[in-house]
């Protein structure tokens, strides 16, 4: 079944990213420090209907604040999905600047870091298919917050945890396009739908 974004509800929002995180994330082990917080429910979703730059903003100052309320136990990181805005992934990108602005007005740069998802996600000096920008290709823009004590964490429990990125693109390049296509979620393919 195809669905349209406009028609997609929050929790179908949030399901597809779930589906992307167990299939993708986890399941291609692309971030080894995934899973725990998954199993545990630590992970908050957060969907933003913004679709300005400073509703955006907002947006994520409150949920940086919330973060920072909660004990990591029990919300140890955000995913926050901005499902109606930055299609374009230049857009995006360049938002990406005013993200890092929020932290430091929130006197947070340090202790929590800005990790980026997109449909349509390109590393500098690839090709839009290039299939190792999947690693970072999400079903909807988003924004994943992250403590920089547990990222501390999980890095000195993970032995070579600087070699991640190039394992990542090695199990991209295996897998191919016809494997990512395979998983079902075809974020990159169709991002103006949700597979399911």
């Amino acid at each position: 079944m195809t669905m349209d974004k406009a028609m997609s509800t929050d929790a179908d929002i949030v399901q597809a990213m779930q589906r992307w995180l167990e299939r993708a994330v986890i399941g291609l082990n692309l971030c080894p420090f995934a899973k725990a917080v998954h199993v545990k429910g630590q992970i908050h979703y957060a969907v933003c209907h913004a679709t300005t730059s400073p509703a955006l903003r907002e947006a994520l100052a409150q949920e940086l604040d919330a973060l920072m309320a909660m004990d990591a136990e029990v919300r140890d990181t955000t995913l926050l999905i901005a499902p109606d805005m930055l299609a374009n992934f230049i857009d995006f990108n360049d938002f990406l600047a005013e993200a890092d602005d929020v932290l430091v007005e929130r006197d947070l740069d340090g202790i929590v870091q800005i990790a980026s998802f997109h449909p349509d996600y390109q590393f500098g000096g690839t090709a839009p298919d290039d299939i190792t920008n999947y690693t970072n290709r999400a079903p909807y823009p988003t924004l994943h917050l992250l403590r920089e004590d547990s990222v501390d964490r999980a890095v000195q429990a993970f032995p070579e945890a600087e070699t991640i990125f190039e394992r990542n693109m090695a199990t991209l390049e295996a897998l191919g396009h016809a494997g990512w296509s395979a998983l079902g979620l075809d974020a990159a393919a169709q991002p103006s739908n949700i597979k399911t």
